[in-house]
C-alpha cells in the first residue's frame, strides 16, 4: 500500500480481506494486526486497513532517516485471518509505503554566513559556500540557490550553483571585481535557497564576505627627524620623546615595531626604545661631562611578509645640570712647611704672612662652574686671590692662605681652618677641605686637673693593694715642661692622716687602697692629690679626691621577730588585712631591697589564701575564714633582698580564727515530719520527748537556750531553756485530744543571736489505730502557717455548740407537733359532742395518753444533768474497711472537699473516758458504720456489724435514736 505521511487519523489504506480474497459478511472470519499497531489499524470484521490518531512523520521514522528513495521507506504490519472458533489461523505479512510531502523548509546551517576573502584577488577566483539542509528529498528537496544584491554590488561578486557528482547543489561565489580592503573590508550580501515543492518553500541569510588585509602598505613615520633636550643625571625610566610611525595595513600587517638602526653602542646601552610604543627613555644615567649630543636613527618595521620598513633620525641635547661640586686643592707656598695636611708655623709668625696656597675648579659650565671660595670659622687666617687677571677662567681659580692675627701657642695650640667653596648652579653645590694649623710652645702653664673635686665611688670588702682610680692633670706646655708627678696629701679640711690606708704612683697617677673598707662602719674619705711638672721653676697644681664607699650585699635581712602571732575574726571580707610583718637589712640601695614572699607550711595550708605587700610587710586574706572549717594557719614569710647573690631570711607567721556567731543552731531531733503519741492519762511533768540540737559555733555563740513560741494555746506543754526537754504540765482533757504542733525556737546566746525554728507534733491519744490518719495530719500541719495553733480537737466547742442547736431545734419541732396535736384534739371532741357522749364508755384511743418508750434506749443521767460514768459511746470503736481487690484506704495525699459526695470530718461527743473516735481523717469513699448493743461482747471478742453507716460517715451509738454528725473541718486542714 501506499500512503503520504502527515495525513490526519482514520484515512483509508486498504481493504486486506479484498486483497487477499477473502469474503467477509458472515462473521465467521475475523482479522487482527499483530504489528505495526502504532500507525495503523485494521476493522476485526470487514478488514480494513487505516490510520490511528498517531501521525506520521517520514522524515522522524528511524527507518527512514537516511533514506532518499521514497519507495524505500515503508511501515512492515502482519495480519493473521483467524477462521470460526479459531480452528484456523493465517498469518500475512504486508507493506505501506510513505510518500513524502513537502512539509520541510530549506535552511541554512546559520542565519549569517561569514565568508573570508583576501584582498587583491583576481577576478574569477571561486570560493565554495555553505550549502542549505532540506529534510524533504527529491522534488521537494533544493531546487536553487540566489544571491540577493543590489545593483551597484553585482560588479564585485556573482553566484554558481554546481552539482555533485551524488546529485547535491553547491553555491560557489565568484569575485567579478577588485578587493582593496583600505577602501572597503566587508560585504553583506543575501542568499536565498529555494526547494521543488508545490507550493515551493524558501528561506535566506546574510552572506557576510570579510576582505583580509595583504602587505601591500609601508610604515611611515610623523616626522623625518626628531631633536629632545635631555636633562643629565635624569633617572633610568625618564621618558624622553616617542616616535610615531602608521601603517594603513591591519592586522600583522599593520603592526609595527620600532628597532634602533645607524647607533653608536653608547646609545644603545644609555637609551631604551619600546618596540611596541615607540617611547624612547633613559636606560643608564648620562653624564654631560662626558656625552653632551647623541644622534642615531630609529627604523619603524611591519610585521608582514616580507616586511615594510621607514626610518627617521632623532638627535639628543644633553642640557648640564649642577651636579659637580667645587673642588679644593692645598698645597705648600714658600718656606712654610706642609705635609700629610699639616701645616707648622711657629706663634712669632708675622701677620698677614701666606702660609699655603689654595685651588679651587669645578667640571660644570656656565653658572654652575662660577665658585665663590672663603675661610669659615673664627680663625685667623684669610683668602687672597694669587692674581688679578681677567683672563682667569671662571670655574678654576687659585688663592693665598694669609695670617691675620697674632698667634698663641698658650691660648690656641692647632687650628682648623676650614675652606668652603660654593657654585653658582640652582641649587647650589658646594665642598670645603680643611688645613691643621700647628703652633709652636713656650713654657708658660702649670700641670691641671680637670676637676677641682673628683669623686669616686669604690665597693667595700676589697682586696688590699685594688685601685681606686686614677687622676690625670694636663699641661698646656710641651717636653720637659708638661711632665708630671704626683704625689699624695692630707685635706686642707681634715688633719686625719690617710697615708696608712691610700697610696698614689706618682707616675700614672693610680690611687690604690692598702684596707679592707667596709661600708657600715665609714662610707666616705677625703684626701689631695698634687700634680707638679719638671719644668725650672717646677709649677704645680691639685685637686681634692673624696672615695664614697659603695655598698656590698653583705647582709641577711632580719625579722623583728621569729614568730609573729595574730588573731582574725572568720568571716572576714577577702583581700582585708591580718596582721603586719617587720623586717630590715644593713645594706644599702639595691642590695637592701627586699622582696617578701609567702611559703607554704608543711601541709600547705597558705597556699593560695594569702599574699603579702612587699612594700609595708601587710598580710592579706584572699578568702574568707571559717573557723568552722580551720580554726588556725602556720605558714612562713620569706624576705629576700636585691643583691647578687641574693641573701634571705624567714619568719613563722601563726594566724589563729576566731569565732563569730555565723552559724544558726541545727535541730538534729526530732523531725519536722515526726511525732510522738502521748496518752490520755500522762501524768504531770511526763516527758514528752527532748528537742536536741547543736551548733557549730563555740563559747557564748554555742550556748543554747529553748523556748516554744507557738502551739500551745492550752499551756500543756512547756520546754526546759538549758536542756530541751518538754514536760506536761497541764491536765489533759477531752478537747485537748488529737494533734498539738509545739513550734519550739532554739536561740543561741551570740551577738547578734541567731536562731532556729522546728516543729514537734505530740498526737494525744490511748493507742495509735489508724497511724496514716495521723501522719497525714502531720503531713498537712507542715503547710499551715506557725501563727495559727494545731491543739486538740477542733471541733470539741463546735460540737457542743451544734448539740444545744440541735436541741433547741428538737424541742421547737415538738413544740410545733404539739400545738397540732391540740387544735386535732379540739375539733375532733367538738365533733364528737355533736354526736353525744356515752358515759362510761371507754375510748378506743386516748391523745393525752404518752406513748410508753423504751427506757432501755435512754442514757441514764446523773442529777446534775451529765452522763453517767458509763458514756453513752464509751462501746464504739473505730472499725476500717477495706478498699476492693485488698487496697487500703489512703487519704493523706487526697483534697478535701466540701461536696455531699466527699467524706468529711465527723465527731461524736464522748464522756472523759471514752476512746479516742479518730475524728480528724479523710476518706475519699464512705467507711461502713458499726452499731454496737448494750450486749456487746468484752475486749477481746469481735464486733459484730449490723448495719452500713450512711455517706455522711456518722458514728451512731446503740443507744440512741439522735445521730449528731459534724461536718466542721479541721482548722489546719
Amino acid at each position: 500500500y501506499r500512503l503520504a505521511e502527515e495525513g490526519p487519523a482514520d484515512i483509508r489504506i486498504g481493504n486486506v480481506a479484498s486483497d487477499l480474497g477473502i469474503v467477509t459478511g458472515s462473521g465467521e472470519v475475523t482479522f487482527s494486526l499483530e504489528s505495526g499497531s502504532d500507525y495503523l489499524k485494521i476493522d476485526n470484521m470487514t478488514g480494513e486497513l487505516s490510520t490511528t490518531e498517531r501521525r506520521i512523520d517520514r522524515e522522524k521514522l528511524p527507518q527512514c532517516q537516511m533514506i532518499f528513495d521514497e519507495n524505500e521507506c515503508f511501515l512492515d504490519f502482519e495480519v493473521s485471518v483467524i477462521g470460526p472458533s479459531q480452528s484456523w489461523v493465517d498469518l500475512f505479512e504486508g507493506r505501506v509505503i510513505i510518500l513524502d510531502i513537502n512539509d520541510n523548509t530549506p535552511t541554512f546551517p546559520s542565519p549569517v554566513l561569514t565568508l573570508t576573502v583576501e584582498e587583491n584577488r583576481p577576478v574569477g577566483t571561486l570560493y565554495l559556500l555553505p550549502t542549505a539542509t532540506d529534510r524533504d528529498f527529491g522534488r521537494n528537496g533544493i531546487e536553487r540557490y540566489e544571491l540577493l544584491q543590489e545593483p551597484a554590488r553585482s560588479s564585485v561578486f556573482e553566484l554558481q550553483v554546481a552539482d555533485t557528482l551524488d546529485g547535491e547543489k553547491q553555491p560557489q561565489l565568484i569575485v567579478k571585481g577588485a578587493l582593496d580592503r583600505e577602501q572597503r573590508d566587508s560585504y553583506e550580501l543575501s542568499l536565498r535557497v529555494r526547494d521543488g515543492g508545490d507550493p515551493a518553500r524558501s528561506s535566506q541569510a546574510i552572506l557576510r564576505v570579510l576582505i583580509t588585509d595583504v602587505n601591500d602598505n609601508s610604515p611611515r613615520f610623523e616626522k623625518s627627524v626628531y631633536e629632545a633636550d635631555l636633562a643629565e643625571n635624569s633617572s633610568p625610566g625618564t621618558p624622553i620623546l616617542q616616535l610615531r610611525a602608521t601603517d594603513l595595513d591591519v592586522g600583522v600587517n599593520g603592526q609595527i615595531e620600532y628597532v634602533f638602526g645607524a647607533a653608536t653602542e653608547s646609545v644603545r646601552r644609555l637609551l631604551r626604545l619600546d618596540e611596541t610604543s615607540g617611547w624612547l627613555s633613559v636606560l643608564h644615567r648620562i653624564d654631560r661631562e662626558e656625552v653632551n649630543q647623541l644622534r642615531f636613527t630609529v627604523m619603524a618595521r611591519d610585521r608582514g611578509q616580507p616586511p615594510k620598513t621607514d626610518k627617521a633620525t632623532v638627535v639628543l641635547n644633553i642640557r648640564d645640570e649642577n651636579d659637580n661640586v667645587p673642588t679644593i686643592d692645598i698645597r705648600k707656598i714658600g718656606r712654610i712647611p706642609l705635609r700629610d695636611g699639616v701645616a707648622s708655623v711657629a706663634e712669632d709668625v708675622l701677620v698677614d704672612t701666606p702660609i699655603a696656597l689654595v685651588q679651587v675648579s669645578d667640571r660644570d659650565q656656565g653658572e654652575n662652574g662660577v665658585v665663590t671660595c672663603t675661610v669659615v670659622g673664627d680663625v685667623p687666617f684669610q683668602l687672597k686671590p694669587a692674581s688679578e687677571g681677567e683672563g682667569e677662567p671662571q670655574n678654576k681659580r687659585k688663592y693665598f692662605l694669609h695670617t691675620s692675627a697674632p698667634l698663641d701657642y698658650e691660648a690656641v695650640r692647632d687650628y682648623n681652618v676650614v675652606i668652603v667653596a660654593v657654585d653658582s648652579g640652582s641649587p647650589s653645590l658646594s665642598s670645603n677641605n680643611s688645613l691643621l694649623v700647628r703652633v709652636g710652645d713656650t713654657n708658660d702653664n702649670p700641670p691641671m686637673f680637670s676637676q677641682a673635686v673628683l669623686e669616686v665611688s669604690f665597693p667595700e670588702n676589697n682586696l688590699p693593694g685594688e685601685r681606686v682610680a686614677t687622676v690625670v692633670a694636663t699641661d698646656a706646655d710641651s717636653g720637659k715642661n708638661a711632665e708630671i708627678t704626683y704625689s699624695l696629701e692630707a685635706s686642707p679640711l681634715s688633719s686625719e692622716a690617710l697615708g696608712s690606708i691610700f697610696s698614689i704612683d706618682p707616675d700614672s697617677g693610680d690611687v690604690s687602697v692598702q684596707a679592707v673598707l667596709d661600708r657600715e662602719q665609714r662610707d666616705t674619705y677625703e684626701f689631695q692629690v698634687t700634680a707638679r711638672d719638671k719644668g725650672v721653676p717646677s709649677l704645680q697644681g691639685s685637686t681634692t679626691v673624696v672615695v664614697r664607699v659603695s655598698d656590698r650585699n653583705d647582709n641577711e635581712p632580719r625579722f623583728m621577730q621569729d614568730v609573729f602571732t595574730f588573731y582574725v575574726k572568720e568571716n572576714l571580707q577577702p583581700n582585708s588585712p591580718v596582721g603586719m610583718v617587720t623586717v630590715m637589712d644593713f645594706d644599702k640601695g639595691r642590695n637592701a631591697e627586699l622582696s617578701l614572699s609567702i611559703q607554704p607550711g608543711d601541709h600547705d595550708q597558705a597556699a593560695g589564701i594569702f599574699s603579702i605587700e612587699n612594700d609595708t610587710g601587710t598580710i592579706f586574706s584572699t578568702v574568707s575564714f571559717d573557723r568552722e572549717q580551720q580554726t588556725s594557719y602556720t605558714f612562713k614569710v620569706k624576705a629576700v633582698d636585691g643583691g647578687e647573690p641574693p641573701r634571705s631570711a624567714t619568719a613563722t607567721v601563726s594566724l589563729f580564727v576566731m569565732d563569730e556567731n555565723d552559724n544558726a543552731p541545727t535541730v538534729t531531733f526530732p523531725s519536722n515530719s515526726s511525732y510522738t503519741v502521748l496518752p490520755p492519762s500522762s501524768n504531770m511533768r511526763t516527758v514528752v520527748a527532748t528537742v536536741v540540737a547543736t551548733d557549730a559555733d563555740t563559747g557564748l555563740n554555742a550556748d543554747l537556750n529553748y523556748s516554744i513560741v507557738g502551739g500551745n494555746p492550752f499551756k500543756l506543754f512547756e520546754i526546759d531553756p538549758a536542756s530541751g526537754v518538754v514536760s506536761l504540765v497541764g491536765k489533759l482533757a477531752p478537747k485537748h485530744y488529737g494533734l498539738h504542733r509545739l513550734v519550739v525556737q532554739v536561740n543561741d546566746s551570740g551577738q547578734p543571736p541567731q536562731s532556729t525554728t522546728a516543729l514537734l507534733h505530740v498526737f494525744v491519744n490511748e493507742s495509735l489505730s489508724n497511724a496514716t490518719v495521723v501522719e497525714s495530719q502531720v503531713a498537712r500541719s507542715l503547710h499551715t502557717p506557725l501563727a495559727q495553733d494545731i491543739a486538740g480537737d477542733p471541733s470539741y466547742e463546735l460540737s457542743k455548740q451544734r448539740l444545744s442547736i440541735v436541741i433547741g431545734v428538737v424541742a421547737g419541732i415538738m413544740t410545733v407537733i404539739l400545738l397540732i396535736l391540740v387544735v386535732v384534739m379540739a375539733r375532733y371532741c367538738r365533733s364528737k359532742g355533736k354526736h353525744g357522749y356515752e358515759a362510761g364508755k371507754k375510748d378506743h384511743e386516748d391523745f393525752f395518753t404518752p406513748q410508753q418508750h423504751d427506757k432501755a434506749k435512754k442514757p441514764k443521767k446523773d442529777k446534775k444533768g451529765k452522763k453517767g460514768k458509763q458514756p453513752l459511746y464509751s462501746s464504739i470503736v473505730t472499725v476500717e474497711a477495706s478498699k476492693p481487690n485488698g487496697q487500703r484506704y489512703d487519704s493523706v495525699n487526697e483534697k478535701l472537699s466540701d461536696s455531699p459526695g466527699m467524706g468529711r470530718y465527723r465527731s461524736v461527743n464522748g464522756g472523759p473516758g471514752s476512746p479516742d473516735l479518730a475524728r480528724h481523717y479523710k476518706s475519699s469513699s464512705p467507711l461502713p458504720t458499726v452499731q454496737l448493743h448494750p450486749q456487746s461482747p468484752t475486749a477481746g471478742k469481735k464486733h459484730q456489724a449490723v448495719q452500713d453507716l450512711p455517706p455522711a460517715n456518722t458514728f451512731v451509738g446503740a443507744g440512741d435514736n439522735i445521730s449528731i454528725g459534724s461536718d466542721h473541718c479541721s482548722e489546719y486542714s
